[in-house]
């Protein structure tokens, strides 16, 4: 969900390294009791579901054994980063997965909680926590089998620290599910002027396009953090149809899968890349946020 990373201003902790913006907080928390409206802000969002949700189902499956007709997903631990409302928490859950859903806006969390609530299935599986991802690493070390980031990492201040976290609380060979956009000229025009200005798809000043990220900088980012990318596929929303479909072209929105090394594998890639390599790295991300 679109949602982002900063802090809360009554912790007492540093912000210096945290992944989340809190400009980009107060504009969602403005919005926070609209996630459910299927015609309003999120109607995009909403609609993506009918792609993004099979795709995530559909790997899953195809890397494991274990099928539980009715609930495919089931003994599956996923971490929804930047829940938002639970537009994805909730469809996974339904599926048999145990989700966890973070999102440091505090009003986000209360409507994603109230939502699950009227539902006594997903009030079991779904337990969300109003954190920033830096503020869970700790206490959650590869406890995570899946992360999903949808719409996520287009608002985080920090790439790299936001990648680094979610190999950490990934389990070795876990799942990382990304959609965000891609930063070309047809994004801005048809992500920010079109969709924002002219259309009205998405609240003005949602995005910032100087923030958007190539998928060339987020695969290199992924691969320099122990990630192997496996999928990169291009999507497309039809704002007369109100629907999503997949495309070749990453021109503009494109999702991302990626797996985690194993333990042996990955202690091996952390020490292969030559230095001069991994700061390159870094400051790619740091122009990135």
């Amino acid at each position: 969900q679109i949602s982002l990373f900063r802090f809360t201003v009554k912790r007492p902790f540093s912000t210096s390294h945290s992944s989340v913006d809190s400009k980009e907080m107060k504009k969602f928390q403005l919005l926070a009791h609209k996630w459910w409206d299927e015609e309003g802000e999120y109607a995009a969002l909403h609609s993506m579901n009918d792609i993004r949700v099979p795709f995530i189902r559909d790997t899953l499956l195809s890397m494991s054994s274990n099928y539980h007709l009715g609930n495919p997903l089931s003994g599956i631990k996923i971490l929804d980063v930047g829940c938002g409302g639970g537009l994805l928490s909730e469809p996974l859950g339904r599926l048999g997965a145990s989700v966890t859903g973070i999102d440091p806006v505090e009003d986000n969390i209360r409507t994603a909680d109230r939502h699950k609530s009227f539902d006594p299935v997903l009030a079991k599986r779904i337990e969300y926590k109003s954190s920033s991802l830096e503020e869970i690493v700790e206490e959650s070390m590869e406890t995570f089998d899946v992360i999903v980031a949808s719409e996520v990492v287009e608002h985080v201040a920090d790439l790299e620290t936001f990648i680094k976290c979610c190999s950490q609380v990934l389990k070795p060979e876990g799942s990382l599910f990304i959609t965000t956009i891609n930063k070309t000229q047809l994004s801005y025009v048809l992500g920010i002027v079109v969709a924002e200005k002219i259309m009205g798809i998405v609240p003005e000043g949602t995005h910032e396009w100087e923030k958007f990220v190539p998928p060339e900088e987020l695969e290199r980012l992924l691969e320099s953090n122990g990630f192997s990318v496996k999928t990169v596929n291009g999507m497309l929303y039809n704002p007369l149809s109100g629907s999503w479909s997949w495309m070749e072209s990453t021109s503009l929105n494109y999702a991302v899968h990626a797996v985690k090394s194993g333990a042996r594998a990955q202690s091996h890639a952390t020490d292969t890349p030559p230095q001069t390599d991994v700061q390159q790295h870094s400051a790619t991300a740091a122009t990135a946020g």
